[in-house]
């Protein structure tokens, strides 16, 4: 008992450290960020509906080919519309990353097993000089 009264501030820093290395492990549950050239092999590979929660404004400028787009706002009331994928990879993107983590969050509350948030958003498409379909 000694050794524990005499360390704690050294053992309260190793335990703190420890929850500081696994919190961003952790706070990815709600779907885990992939990269513009990771999504590119998601959506090739694995076949992962594309999801644009942006508003309808930033999608009619530019967005990634036959991305399902549902702003944010309306996700929770429109859920009904991907029921079918929610076995499959969902890739979920918005203008810099922040609403993509909101819909994320959503998806993952509503038992979607398979989400992912593109990191950066639309912008970090764009500087990796990816095609966007505007209309």
């Amino acid at each position: 008992m000694d050794f524990f009264a005499n360390n704690a501030l050294w053992i309260g820093l190793a335990i703190g450290s420890g929850v500081m290395l696994l919190l961003p492990t952790i706070k990815r549950g709600a779907g885990a960020s992939v990269s513009a050239s990771e999504a590119v092999i998601l959506i090739n590979r694995s076949h992962a509906v594309v999801l644009d929660v942006r508003d309808d404004a930033e999608f009619a400028a530019g967005h990634i080919a036959d991305a399902k787009h549902i702003a944010l706002a309306q996700l929770p009331d429109r859920l009904k519309e991907l029921t079918r994928f929610k076995d499959k990879p969902v890739l979920v993107y918005c203008e810099s990353g922040a609403r993509s983590a909101k819909a994320a969050a959503i998806l993952a509350k509503n038992e979607f097993k398979q989400v992912q948030q593109l990191q950066g958003g639309i912008k970090a498409w764009q500087d990796a000089k990816l095609p966007l379909v505007k209309g």
